[in-house]
């Protein structure tokens, strides 16, 4: 495919160091006659030029308020919003370089394909023949050449979401602000989507930022994700750092499943905290912050790293566990079983010859080795996370 929006709008990245998106010390409160609710809660947040950029976390995190104000459909209670180095804090949204996909795609019925996409730009007063080359470069661009005559009624809903990211991408934003676009997809039009997502936004080179609840999405994705909770920033990295190296118990379960490991620690040796969990069993947990005996630390180790077999594995940590359920999915097969520090989850791949099929009541050892389990940095239980809307 040859077509690149990013070449038919100025480039000003070489002319600049600034990031794409800052929020400075960014708050916002909701106000009632009773009281108010902190939405978003005083973050400091960079984006950079041309990455794909995710949002996540659950309902009430302060995600999509956060979005918006990027947009500029909320203004801040506190703090300061830049685009390119220029604060936009108290910029309307129609002068600001960004464009908003919402997860409804607000196309106008009795447009046909062409019209919608072409809507932004006829109103800005572009030259007729300026919007059907653009109009075209962007159908080109989405796979939906041939079908500009069609109206929205006409087309299914992957098809919609694709004219929705056209009609944004026509006026070549220097940032493409999406608030769960493929949330009315179903499950398999959802993951094709994401895949074609990551390909537009590499095609056409500017920042995507990107909202969702849905680890899975944010992790297929995203360049840089950040997850947050009450409003605040619980973690930023890569998708790697955060699936890797989560910092919260928080983090660990919300991105993908996590088995938490939660004790007393016996001793501290070189190799990291000693957790006793009976005379003949301890575990040891690579430490990421000073430990000392007595205290109370927790670490995360996920299912896929851990093994099961029928007597204790030579090297490596283990426990004894008594298996409690068994999920068959075709490729792996999930395992639960209840152990001296509670029940822990266990994936195994169906394939390979020294597998072993427990049923439910078989003891079993559980193993891992030591540098898979990662120290967290609050040892205590978190509370659930809301269920309230953004």
């Amino acid at each position: 495919m040859s077509t690149d929006l990013s070449e038919a709008r100025p480039d000003d990245r070489s002319e600049t160091a600034a990031a794409a998106i800052e929020l400075v010390g960014v708050a916002k409160e909701f106000v009632s006659q009773k009281d108010s609710v902190a939405a978003v809660d005083h973050i400091d947040l960079t984006i950079h030029e041309g990455e794909f950029f995710s949002m996540l976390g659950p309902s009430g995190c302060g995600k999509t308020t956060t979005l918006r104000m990027i947009a500029g459909f909320e203004e801040p209670t506190s703090g300061k919003v830049l685009l390119y180095g220029t604060d936009v804090t108290t910029t309307p949204p129609n002068r600001r370089d960004v464009n908003m996909v919402f997860q409804n795609y607000a196309l106008f019925p009795h447009m046909t394909v062409a019209q919608n996409i072409a809507f932004g730009l006829e109103r800005k007063g572009v030259g007729k023949s300026d919007v059907r080359k653009r109009v075209a470069e962007s159908l080109e661009l989405v796979e939906l050449t041939g079908r500009e005559r069609r109206r929205p009624k006409e087309l299914s809903g992957g098809q919609q979401q694709r004219v929705a990211l056209a009609r944004a991408l026509v006026n070549h934003p220097r940032a493409l602000l999406l608030d769960e676009p493929l949330g009315a997809l179903d499950l398999k039009l959802r993951q094709n989507m994401q895949i074609e997502l990551k390909r537009i936004q590499r095609e056409v080179g500017i920042t995507f930022v990107y909202v969702t609840h849905d680890q899975s999405e944010a992790l297929t994705m995203s360049d840089r994700l950040v997850v947050m909770r009450d409003g605040k920033i619980e973690q930023l990295g890569t998708p790697r750092e955060l699936y890797e190296q989560p910092a919260t118990r928080f983090v660990a379960g919300f991105i993908g499943t996590s088995n938490i490991l939660h004790g007393i620690v016996e001793s501290v040796g070189a190799a990291g905290a000693v957790m006793r969990t009976s005379e003949a069993e301890s575990v040891v947990i690579p430490l990421r912050s000073t430990a000392s005996s007595g205290q109370t630390i927790a670490a995360t180790v996920r299912p896929e790293k851990m093994t099961m077999s029928l007597s204790r594995p030579a090297d490596g940590c283990a426990l004894r566990a008594t298996v409690s359920e068994v999920v068959y999915l075709g490729t792996s097969t999930n395992f639960t079983v209840t152990t001296l520090l509670g029940e822990l989850v266990v994936y195994q791949l169906n394939a390979g010859e020294d597998l072993i099929a427990p049923v439910r009541g078989d003891e079993v050892w559980v193993g891992w080795a030591q540098q898979n389990a990662y120290q967290l940095f609050d040892a205590e239980p978190s509370e659930e996370a809301s269920d309230d809307d953004d």
